[in-house]
C-alpha cells in the first residue's frame, strides 16, 4: 500500500461506505478512513466502522468528534421518533426526519481538510441517488457543486496542482447492485451496521428506512443479510458468526 496514492474515504460502518472503502482499495488507493461521532443515536455504527477498517485494511482510521446534537433537527440527533414501516413511495416523497442538516457538506469539508494535509487528490463517499431516503446531499448536483467549491478553496486548486476528485462509485447503483459488487470484493457485510434505531446489543430493527432498503438490496442480490435483527418484521434473520467477531475484537484490543 506504500506505493499507492492516498485517498480519504468516509466510513460510517454501514453497507454503502464499507463497499466504497473496498472499491477505493480495488482502484489502487491507499485509504485513510474518516468516521464521525456526531451524536448519532445509532452510535453502534462506530464499532462497526472500526471493525470494517481493520478487516478491509486502511493506512489510518480517524474518528472525529463533532456533536451535531447541539443543533438537533433530525431523528438521528434529537429526541424525535425514527419512522418505521414506510413504503418505498413514501421514502421518495419529501425529505425525511432522519435527514441530518448539512451532514455530508460538513463531513466532506473535514475530509477535504485531511486530504490537503495528506496531499491527496481523491475523496471517496458512498452516497447513492437510486435506493436512498430522499436526502438532498446524496444527489449528483450536490457532489458536482461541492467538487467545484473544493477546487476553489484549496492550495492545489490555486497553485495549479492535481484537481481534487470526489469519487461516488455507488451513486447510480441499486442496493442489489451495490451488494453484488461488494460481495465480489469480499466486503464483510456481517460486520456492518445500517439501522437507524438498533437496540442496545446493536441488533437492527428491520423497520426503519435504512433497514428496509438494505433488506430489499439483499433480496435483489439473492443472498441473505448476515446481520442480526431484533424483530421478525425483516423476514430474514441470521446470527453473526460470534466466534469470528470475538476473534476480531480480540485483535483490535491488543
Amino acid at each position: 500500500m506504500t506505493n499507492a496514492k492516498p485517498a480519504v474515504v468516509l466510513l460510517s460502518g454501514g453497507l454503502d461506505s464499507s463497499t466504497t472503502l473496498a472499491i477505493a482499495k480495488e482502484e489502487g488507493c491507499a485509504p485513510y478512513a474518516l468516521t464521525f461521532r456526531y451524536g448519532q443515536r445509532h452510535e453502534f455504527e462506530l464499532q462497526a466502522a472500526r471493525r470494517i477498517a481493520s478487516e478491509i485494511g486502511v493506512v489510518e482510521h480517524i474518528v472525529v468528534d463533532l456533536d451535531l446534537r447541539k443543533f438537533g433537527g433530525s431523528a438521528l440527533t434529537a429526541n424525535l421518533e425514527v419512522p418505521k414501516g414506510r413504503t418505498e413511495d413514501a421514502m421518495t416523497t419529501g425529505i425525511p426526519v432522519t435527514y441530518v442538516p448539512a451532514r455530508n457538506t460538513i463531513f466532506l469539508s473535514v475530509a477535504l481538510g485531511w486530504a490537503e494535509v495528506l496531499s491527496a487528490s481523491d475523496i471517496f463517499i458512498g452516497v447513492n441517488a437510486v435506493d436512498y431516503s430522499g436526502y438532498p446531499d446524496c444527489r449528483p448536483e450536490f457532489i458536482d457543486a461541492f467538487s467545484a467549491m473544493a477546487n476553489l478553496a484549496t492550495r492545489a486548486g490555486v497553485e495549479g496542482g492535481i484537481p481534487l476528485a470526489i469519487h461516488t462509485p455507488l451513486l447510480h447503483l441499486t442496493k442489489g447492485q451495490i451488494i453484488r459488487h461488494g460481495l465480489s470484493l469480499d466486503v464483510p457485510y456481517y460486520l456492518t451496521s445500517t439501522c437507524y434505531d438498533p437496540d442496545d446489543r446493536g441488533r437492527a430493527c428491520g423497520e426503519c428506512d435504512a433497514c428496509i432498503l438494505r433488506l430489499k438490496g439483499f433480496e435483489e442480490a439473492g443472498v441473505e443479510d448476515p446481520v442480526e435483527y431484533n424483530t421478525q418484521v425483516a423476514g430474514k434473520r441470521r446470527l453473526r458468526g460470534e466466534r469470528q467477531l470475538e476473534d476480531l475484537e480480540r485483535q483490535l484490543s491488543q
